[in-house]
């Protein structure tokens, strides 16, 4: 009795695990794109604001000096960035 109602059990429950594990699979997959683009937002976040740096008008400087504290991360990450030698990564600036 034990083995038949297993056998049942597990012929029941393939598919959902199946189904559990592509759902896992797109998550983590949709996680990572989100990941990337919020990556990516916070570049160009950075770029507008310090863009008077490589040549592209600026916004104000009161509006850039109010958004200063949001971007002190970006600022570490582009200290370090020039601190490393020259890659195809970082690029030939070094930023």
């Amino acid at each position: 009795m034990k083995k038949t109602l297993r056998k049942v059990f597990s012929v029941i429950s393939l598919p959902l695990r199946v189904l559990w594990e592509f759902h896992k699979g797109f998550e983590l997959y949709y996680i990572q794109g989100v990941k990337w683009e919020e990556e990516e937002l916070e570049n160009i976040f950075a770029l507008i604001l310090f863009g008077d740096y490589i040549g592209l008008p600026h916004p104000p400087t009161e509006l850039t000096l109010r958004l200063l504290p949001y971007v002190i991360r970006e600022l570490y990450v582009m200290e370090e960035k020039s601190t490393k030698e020259v890659s195809m990564k970082t690029g030939w600036i070094g930023v």
